[in-house]
Parts: C-alpha cells; structure tokens; sequence
C-alpha cells in the first residue's frame, strides 16, 4: 500500500461520512420540525368587516347582503327613517346609522347610544 495515498482516502472517506451525517442530521430537523399554530380560518358567523363597536367599514357595502353581517356582529335594527336605518349594539352599546342609496349603504356614521 502506498503510504502517500493512505493518509488522501482517510480524508475522501472522512468527508463523505461528515457529509452523510451533516445530511442525516437535516433530513432529521426538518422532519422534527411541526407547526404549532394553526392556520387562521375565517369565522363562519362573524363578516370579514366592521366589528361590534364600529360598521364604518361597512359603508359601500351592498345593503342586502350586509345586512347579515351586522346582524352576526350583534347588532339590532332599533328604527328607520326612510333609507336610513339606526342599528344598535346592546352588548357594545354602539349605535350606527346607515344610509342606503343605489342599494348601497351610502353613509354609515357611528353614534352616541343615546341616539338609538
């Protein structure tokens, strides 16, 4: 055997087993890695808008089909006047009122409680 190889294949094969188990030693952090939170669904009940002290967000919104949402948000239609509605919050005490033109909500202005 040839002592000048020797001590090159000792290296090759040391580097191959660093590189096998630098390998191994990744291959296993990833596959210990978990994810501890979970993605954050939607609500089903609750609008993607607006929250139950504030439906200013809710202005442009066609009035149809906002009208759940702030329903689910807690809010109780008190009275109208014509196209406006005056929706109040009993748990918030948040009180809105919402104008309706072209099928939209046109102003949504959030007010005293007393107000509703």
């Amino acid at each position: 055997m040839n002592t000048e190889e020797f001590p090159h294949q000792i290296g090759e094969s040391n580097k191959k087993s660093f590189m096998l188990v630098c390998a191994f030693a990744t291959l296993c952090a990833v596959a210990g890695c978990v994810e501890t939170s979970s993605p954050t669904a939607p609500s089903t009940d609750q609008p993607s808008v607006g929250s139950s002290t504030d439906l200013s967000a809710f202005e442009g919104a066609r009035a149809g089909q906002a009208e759940m949402g702030i329903q689910n948000l807690g809010y109780e239609l008190i009275r109208t006047d014509g196209l406006t509605a005056f929706w109040f919050n009993r748990s918030t005490g948040a009180c809105a009122r919402i104008a309706t033109a072209d099928g939209r909500y046109s102003d949504v202005t959030m007010l005293p409680a007393a107000d509703c």
